[in-house]
């Protein structure tokens, strides 16, 4: 994710990068060589933000260091934009965003599938469906290796339900514009390379006062499965629509961020009988043209970020969707710890 939002920064007029915060320089090295001359490393966050004083702060890091870079950088005057989730608790994600009103500057959390086209289209699609909504999603990760390795750094602060959880809790509250108000969650500790109070999967259920409901899995790891990596659905009372990833969800891809927001095509189904019994009108699928990839997508990002900054666009609303997707995950960690349902 950082390398991606450093080149999309350098891609824009309105940035100019002028320093690139990582542990070691060494392995960062590649990505310098990218941004060019005149770009500072740092491996001291703090250090990096007292010198070059930028009016603008990307963070890109572990979620546990979220909290305390982005006060830093809007106690320091700067705009922030960092990667989901906020904070890794509901104070500290409401401290962030006061925080951020009372110095009066731009907050705005890494949430990419609102800068994705077709996840645009989905919302506008299930909106046609009637009320209430049932909303089937999830994200399940088969991983090895290096992204076993960034999946267990992860899981040392949050858990799957928290991190990858609030883009489609997010997705949900766009699509029935309604208030959750209650949560229950189950997890499961599949692997001892992980600490004994942490889970690499979980489920969360959620009931929205307009009566809609909806689910969203997540797990990680080498013992997830491929067959269960992908579906995105959407019914209501009008019909249902379903995004037909067949490619990604067919070759094995779960692990590859490209394959997370791919959509290829939906298929609409509508309810209405005839008075024999029969449906009106056929199934549709509606192909996808617009379908920008993962670096494409934190582009529209940083161009978005950019804008609210020069245009002076208001984000509380986009803060408050944040917060309640936010309530929402940490509902459900919380549920599935104590083994009851949160009232919200």
């Amino acid at each position: 994710m950082g390398r991606s939002h450093a080149l999309a920064c350098q891609k824009l007029q309105a940035f100019q990068v002028v320093g690139l915060c990582t542990r070691r320089k060494e392995t960062s090295q590649a990505l310098l060589d990218e941004l060019g001359s005149g770009v500072t490393h740092y491996s001291d966050y703090f250090q990096a933000l007292a010198e070059l004083k930028p009016d603008a702060v990307c963070i890109a890091s572990y979620t546990e260091s979220h909290y305390p870079y982005t006060k830093a950088a809007l106690e320091a005057g700067c705009h922030v934009f960092v990667e989901k989730p906020l904070a890794e608790t509901l104070e500290q994600t409401v401290e962030l965003i006061e925080l951020s009103k009372s110095k009066g500057k731009k907050l705005l959390a890494g949430y990419i599938l609102r800068h994705h086209p077709a996840w645009t289209k989905f919302v506008e699609l299930a909106r046609d469906l009637g009320k209430p909504l049932v909303m089937r999603l999830n994200l399940n990760q088969q991983s090895s290796g290096s992204n076993w390795l960034t999946h267990k750094n992860l899981l040392a602060s949050v858990s799957p339900v928290v991190d990858c959880g609030v883009h489609y809790v997010d997705i949900m509250c766009q699509m029935t514009q309604a208030n959750p108000v209650r949560v229950s969650g189950i997890g499961a500790r599949l692997t001892n390379e992980i600490g004994p109070d942490k889970i690499n999967y979980g489920q969360l259920q959620v009931t929205f006062d307009d009566g809609s409901v909806g689910w969203y899995e997540a797990g990680w790891g080498p013992m997830m499965s491929e067959t269960a990596f992908f579906v995105k659905d959407v019914i209501g009372p009008q019909g249902s629509v379903s995004i037909r990833a067949d490619k990604a969800a067919s070759e094995g891809q779960s692990s590859s961020v490209d394959s997370h927001t791919q959509t290829e095509a939906f298929l609409v189904h509508h309810a209405e009988l005839t008075p024999e019994g029969t449906f009106t009108k056929p199934d549709e699928v509606l192909r996808v043209e617009d379908e920008p990839d993962h670096d494409a997508l934190c582009l529209r990002e940083q161009t978005y970020f950019a804008k609210a900054i020069l245009e002076d666009i208001d984000l509380s609303t986009h803060l408050t969707d944040v917060l309640n997707s936010m309530r929402i995950v940490f509902a459900a960690d919380e549920s599935f710890r104590t083994g009851k349902m949160v009232e919200l």
